[in-house]
């Protein structure tokens, strides 16, 4: 409960800076309550004005049934149009501060997190925070300015009788409570399923190739069917459990009603109460019935949005990429790894004891069959996965302590799976911190990467969106997208990820070109299973199990008959 409360306060805190809007919803609704009570006040005017056959009061009787329901309207509309306000600036500034926050998270995080779950997160569960903080809010101010105004006027009118109305309150605390625990529990099943919807769907339209390649589209159709169905069985349990609760709550009322009832009617209470005080004081214990139900009603707002909240603020509280690091040198590109260590959470080791040092302007080519660990020291280098242990050096500097913005800006890496951006050409080539280059700069990356004449042959050259994923390209042409963006980037460092295995023999002879040139005055780290393509770089090195079997040159290595021979030959079998 100590918990639930902390983090309702910490939601309200968003609410802070609309506190403006804030008091016009106090305004509006308050104005709104007086009118109800009004109703009861008014009944007694007209039924008084009939008895003592007071014409004048009868003649202004229908003006202020009309001044009433103007008010309540104007009420009702100042009331909930800030309150809409303030919701919809919540949502505005809680998902900035999730997206924010999604970019900064570590790549870790990625990997434990099915994306349909994230952005469920981004997109469903922060809508449903307006549940626990404005929806919520409004109602409590609403209705509970209502049941304030009706209870005060009860009081007033015959505080005996009214209390008899309190006496049931405990009662209906219980259970709300009771209710409140089942309501949480579902809620936060409902936002799971969601975010399990939502990954069925975003893998189903993002590998639609591969479903309909593979003729997966009734397996699909059934996981969709499978979640949905479990999202829809724990909304009609929350309906059930909200359903409930309300009728048991009005019947709790009626019995409270009608032993006033039955009370007020007995001689000795009713002593001298004109028939208007009368029908005044019974109409407004009716009233109360229905914001009282509103009130119970905001139970299941209350655990809907609170389950959202502790799923948001789980989010938000996850520790970011760590970037203690103050400085930021213009590297020159040596690279020094000293007994570097990848060890994952579930103890398996990616990077063991791990030492190499690369010069400045030197090609290093990583060699070694899949899950030796050539990926992980590249991630290591941009720091996309910590050390566990161990040094990594870039000019002698500790990469923890350069910064980290100014690190990844001076590593430029052309990916084993390409990503690219349902923008332009120039805006993929030209993309984030290259934004700003010129289109003589964009053309010359994209020549250096020969891919300006299948640019050119686009319907609109360089302005030619590329759509989601950049799917209406060829494998070999979107890779050579991506080494233009790398190229544009001229940093002293560049990192090539299998950045050849999706080129034709033609492409791969021209990129390979293109690399040559790229290379030129770069301290280059090439991971290739393609042997072919590191056969000139100046030092390969052969990995396995995150350690060095064995480096040296082409012609060193192969007259050592060792673990790269044995690669070459069975690569050159393959051929």
């Amino acid at each position: 409960m100590n918990q639930d409360l902390k983090v309702y306060f910490r939601l309200l805190a968003y609410l802070k800076p609309y506190w403006g809007a804030a008091l016009l919803v106090l305004v509006g609704f308050g104005l709104n309550a007086a009118t109800e009570v009004s109703v009861a006040k008014l009944l007694e005017y007209i039924i008084n004005a009939i008895q003592q056959q007071n014409q004048q009061n009868l003649d202004w009787f229908p003006f202020l049934v009309v001044l009433l329901i103007f008010f309540r309207g104007l009420g009702l509309f100042v009331g909930g149009y800030y309150t809409a306000v303030i919701s919809r600036s919540l949502i505005f500034q809680i998902r900035q501060e999730v997206f924010a926050k999604l970019l900064g998270l570590p790549a870790q995080y990625y990997l434990e997190n099915s994306s349909g779950q994230i952005t469920a997160k981004i997109m469903y569960n922060v809508e449903q925070l307006t549940a626990a903080s404005t929806e919520s809010i409004r109602t409590l101010v609403q209705q509970g300015f209502i049941t304030i105004g009706l209870l005060g006027y009860l009081l007033y009118s015959n505080w005996r009788l009214t209390l008899c109305i309190l006496v049931f309150a405990p009662l209906i605390g219980l259970l709300i409570r009771k209710a409140a625990k089942r309501m949480r529990k579902l809620s936060q099943q409902v936002q799971t399923t969601m975010g399990d919807i939502n990954h069925v769907v975003q893998e189903s339209v993002n590998g639609n190739a591969v479903v309909k390649g593979f003729g997966g589209e009734a397996f699909e159709q059934q996981r969709f069917y499978h979640y949905s169905n479990e999202n829809l069985k724990r909304g009609l349990k929350m309906v059930v459990v909200q359903q409930m609760n309300s009728p048991i709550v009005q019947l709790i009322m009626a019995i409270a009603l009608s032993i006033i009832i039955w009370l007020a009617l007995r001689p000795q209470i009713l002593g001298d109460t004109s028939a208007g005080e009368f029908v005044a004081y019974i109409t407004a214990a009716g009233l109360l019935a229905k914001p009282i139900k509103a009130l119970t009603d905001i139970n299941e707002k209350l655990q809907r949005g609170m389950a959202a909240a502790y799923s948001v603020f789980e989010l938000l509280d996850t520790p970011s990429e760590k970037n203690t690091g103050q400085l930021t040198p213009v590297l020159k590109g040596d690279i020094d790894f000293k007994q570097a260590s990848l060890t994952y959470s579930d103890g398996s080791k990616a990077i063991e004891n791990f030492s190499l040092h690369v010069r400045v302007g030197e090609t290093v080519a990583l060699v070694g069959r899949s899950g030796a660990g050539k990926s992980s020291l590249v991630n290591l280098l941009v720091r996309f996965q910590e050390l566990s242990a161990g040094h990594i050096l870039l000019d002698q500097i500790d990469i923890q302590e350069i910064e980290l913005t100014s690190l990844r800006s001076q590593i430029a890496m052309v990916n084993q799976q390409v990503v690219l951006f349902d923008r332009t050409v120039r805006e993929n080539i030209a993309y984030g911190q290259l934004q700003n280059a010129t289109d003589e700069q964009i053309i010359a990356a994209a020549k250096a990467a020969y891919a300006h004449d299948f640019i050119m042959q686009l319907p609109h050259g360089y302005d030619t969106p590329l759509g989601a994923q950049g799917l209406s390209l060829s494998g070999g042409q979107r890779q050579r997208i991506a080494i233009a963006r790398a190229i544009l980037k001229n940093a002293p460092i560049l990192i090539l990820d299998e950045a050849t295995s999706a080129l034709d023999n033609e492409s791969e002879h021209f990129i390979q070109k293109a690399f040559d040139e790229a290379m030129q005055d770069r301290t280059t780290i090439v991971i290739a299973h393609r042997l072919s393509t590191i056969e000139n770089a100046d030092r390969i090195v052969v990995m396995d199990k995150g350690q060095i079997l064995e480096q040296g040159t082409h012609s060193e290595l192969m007259a050592k008959q060792g673990a790269y021979y044995q690669l070459h030959q069975r690569n050159f079998e393959e051929k």
